[in-house]
């Protein structure tokens, strides 16, 4: 695919009067951006067809392959109740479909929505495709960053891993640092609607983000075995309660207090289309990566 680029010039010589003066035209040919190539480790999930219609909407960027172990030989258009079918069948084996991907010798970029144990392996295979990572998987171990550390940075392979894609969880975090330096109390308060991995990741972050800051919370009750003052996370005092209702948005509300007065940040999520700005961020971002990145934030 090439673009014609054409320029105009107004060419003027020494002539005789009465002479006409000739516009000149140069035009060359020039090769034009290819499009990134994105895989979809997870296609089926939600998150996964939520990624796979953005990508398809979003300038520069196309979906070449889906990987999920669900809804295999579908296509992923389909699966994802799209106008029009891609005609890309959904597989359920990551090696062949990089395989195909890189013998196109273009950008590409694997986007992982798996599990936890198979980040590293999944990472790994990647980049000898030849392609980035852009791990959107929670609760990965500190060994297993640290281990994706040296393998990309001995590959000079780009990896973004992201412990959240939303921009305005990452705000909500910007913002409780920055007020951590001004308050002794604070507690985080967050709602989900199913009982599953509390605390949250985003509530460990926030108490990991406000620890080893220099800073000790709630140093009235730093001690108390009160369970209904909620999780202690860390040893700065950062308490966490977690609500569960059915119906309930996700959301992350942090409190902080001083002398006559209460300062307070909230962020709701209430559908998962809140991660796709990020989401589109860190692949174009992953792109020119020669090292693993963690957090989203470093590119906001």
């Amino acid at each position: 695919m090439a673009t014609l680029s054409c320029q105009f010039h107004l060419a003027i010589h020494r002539l005789p009067c009465k002479a006409r003066v000739r516009p000149c035209f140069s035009c060359s040919v020039q090769p034009s951006q290819s499009n990134i190539k994105v895989v979809i480790n997870g296609a089926a999930k939600e998150i996964g067809r939520a990624a796979v219609i953005a990508v398809t909407k979003a300038r520069g960027m196309e979906v070449a392959g889906a990987v999920d172990s669900y809804c295999v030989g579908e296509d992923i258009g389909k699966v994802c109740d799209m106008e029009e079918p891609l005609e890309i069948p959904i597989m359920n084996d990551l090696t062949m479909v990089l395989g195909s991907i890189s013998q196109s010798k273009e950008t590409g970029v694997v986007v992982d929505f798996t599990q936890p144990s198979a980040v590293y392996d999944n990472v790994k295979q990647a980049t000898a495709f030849g392609l980035r990572s852009v791990v959107y998987v929670p609760r990965i171990t500190v060994d297993t960053i640290s281990a994706l550390s040296a393998f990309c940075e001995k590959a000079s392979m780009g990896c973004l891993v992201a412990p959240t894609l939303s921009i305005g969880s990452i705000l909500l975090q910007q913002a409780a640092i920055s007020a951590s330096f001004h308050y002794n109390n604070v507690e985080i308060v967050e709602s989900r609607a199913h009982a599953t991995d509390l605390p949250s990741p985003d509530a460990i972050q926030i108490a990991n983000n406000l620890s080893n800051l220099g800073q000790i919370y709630n140093r009235e009750d730093l001690s108390t075995d009160v369970s209904a003052r909620g999780q202690v996370l860390g040893e700065d005092g950062v308490r966490v309660h977690s609500m569960v209702l059915p119906g309930l948005p996700s959301s992350t509300t942090v409190y902080f207090s001083g002398p006559g007065e209460v300062y307070t940040i909230k962020h709701d999520i209430t559908d998962v289309q809140c991660l796709m700005p990020g989401l589109l961020l860190a692949i174009r971002k992953v792109a020119r990566l020669k090292h693993l990145v963690y957090g989203l934030e470093k590119f906001l």
